[in-house]
């Protein structure tokens, strides 16, 4: 009887992963693999904000990215420097010559990246894929809609 008890609980750690003397670790859930596609699951009515005296786009998230909100996610792109003394960078789906700023797309085809560290210099139309966490914001007119906090590069 102990024989059977002894050989059922070494198949318990055999099955389970269980190695003795090895630190526990917990693992982080992977990233979903963004595509611009699922970014485009967004709607946008204009709507006046008075504090600036206009009318901007204000998003309502569809169903599908709203899951994704403070998720992990990775997202490859074309990168836009904003201002390099801050280290203010945008990805989007589009190089320069085509992005949301020239008029040639929408909002929901560039990111803001809020990096994990700060340092790193990029240029123009570099294509980078980068992991973080995707924020959804529809009320901070100052933000982008889109915004991947703690970002670094996934490469």
């Amino acid at each position: 009887m102990k024989r059977l008890l002894l050989i059922a609980v070494l198949l318990g750690f055999i099955t389970t992963g269980f190695r003795p003397n090895s630190p526990v670790s917990v693992v982080a859930a992977d990233p979903v693999k963004l595509s611009w596609e699922m970014l485009r699951d967004v709607t946008f009515k204009k709507k006046w904000y008075p504090e600036e005296s206009v009318y901007m786009l204000y998003p309502t998230f569809g169903p599908g990215i709203q899951k994704l909100n403070g998720k992990p996610v990775e997202l490859t792109g074309y990168v836009l420097p904003v201002d390099l003394e801050s280290n203010l960078y945008v990805l989007s789906a589009f190089p320069y010559s085509a992005c949301f700023f020239c008029g040639g797309a929408g909002p929901e085809s560039v990111v803001a990246l809020k990096f994990k560290k700060s340092g790193r210099k990029f240029k123009t139309d570099e294509r980078h894929t980068f992991r973080g966490t995707l924020k959804l914001n529809a009320d901070n007119i100052y933000e982008l809609n889109y915004i991947l906090a703690d970002a670094e590069v996934a490469e």
